[in-house]
C-alpha cells in the first residue's frame, strides 16, 4: 500500500528515499478505507486529515439551496483529497468528500505532516505538488471563465481521460460547469454522430 505513495514522492521529487525516510512516512500516514458514497469529509466539519488516493475515486462537491450538487474536484489514484483551506486554518469546510468508488486511502494530520519537513524527497515532493495545484486550479479557472462548453470538455478528455469511464456523465457536467445535455451534445458531436 505505501509503495505508491513512495514512488510517487520519489517521482515527483526526483529524489530517492532512505529506508529511514520510508519508516517516517509510515508512521505518519494511516491507512483508511472508504466504501463507495462514504464521507470523507461533511460540510459544516473541520478538515483533520490529507489523503493519498492509493486505490479508488473520489469526489469533491458543494450543495446549493436546491440541492444541487456542484464538482470542485474528482480525483482518482495518486491524487490527493482534503479541503486545504479548512485543513489549514481548522475552519468548518464549505465541502463534501465522499468515495465515489471504495477507496483505500493513506491519511495523515497537520500535526503529523510536520515530521515531513526532516525528509528532503517529501519536502521537495510536496513543493512541487503545490506549484502543480496552484496551476491546475488556475487553468480551471482561466477555462471556467474563456472557454466555450466544447472547448472544456475537449481539455478533459485530453488531461483526464480516465474520467469519462470512472464518473457519470452528470458529475462530469457539473465539473465542467455545464448541464448534462449540453453534455450529452457534444459527446454525440465530438463521436461524429
Amino acid at each position: 500500500m505505501y509503495d505508491k505513495l513512495f514512488n510517487y514522492i520519489e517521482q515527483y521529487a526526483g529524489l530517492p528515499l532512505t529506508e529511514t525516510d520510508r519508516q517516517i512516512i509510515q508512521e505518519v500516514f494511516v491507512p483508511m478505507k472508504l466504501r463507495k458514497k462514504q464521507y470523507f469529509l461533511q460540510e459544516g466539519e473541520v478538515c483533520k486529515y490529507m489523503a493519498f488516493i492509493v486505490k479508488g475515486a473520489t469526489r469533491q462537491y458543494t450543495v446549493d439551496d436546491k440541492g444541487a450538487e456542484h464538482m470542485v474536484q474528482l480525483a482518482i489514484e495518486n491524487w490527493w483529497i482534503s479541503d486545504r483551506e479548512s485543513f489549514t486554518m481548522l475552519t468548518p469546510t464549505i465541502y463534501n468528500i465522499d468515495a465515489w468508488e471504495d477507496c483505500e486511502l493513506l491519511t495523515t494530520t497537520k500535526a503529523d505532516a510536520t515530521r515531513l519537513a526532516h525528509i528532503p524527497a517529501a519536502v521537495q515532493a510536496l513543493r512541487e505538488m503545490d506549484i502543480n495545484h496552484a496551476i491546475a486550479m488556475q487553468k480551471r479557472v482561466s477555462s471556467a471563465i474563456a472557454m466555450t462548453a466544447e472547448q472544456r470538455y475537449a481539455q478533459l478528455v485530453e488531461s483526464n481521460p480516465t474520467f469519462l469511464q470512472r464518473f457519470p456523465q452528470h458529475m462530469i457536467a457539473s465539473y465542467l460547469g455545464m448541464t448534462k445535455e449540453t453534455l450529452s451534445r457534444i459527446r454525440m458531436k465530438a463521436s461524429g454522430k
